[in-house]
């Protein structure tokens, strides 16, 4: 059976809202998040519930989820 993986369009928006307010650049961050979406679409799938998430949906969440690394968001 295969299982679309989906997210509160909502929750979406606060993590994208808060990757950006965290960081001092909004050109900087959004190309980070399309690098790393462009980086996991050629990435071997490692988890089968994922593989109907859009790239930059996981983007978004996984560096969201990192907020606390600061070389992630750093200037």
């Amino acid at each position: 059976m295969n299982k679309r993986h989906t997210i509160d369009s909502s929750q979406l928006l606060r993590r994208a809202d808060d990757l950006i307010s965290a960081a001092s650049n909004r050109y900087r961050i959004t190309v980070q998040v399309a690098n790393r979406a462009k980086r996991r679409r050629f990435d071997d799938f490692e988890g089968m519930d994922d593989i109907n998430m859009k790239p930059v949906m996981r983007a978004i969440i996984e560096m969201s989820d990192e907020l606390t690394q600061p070389e992630i968001i750093g200037d």
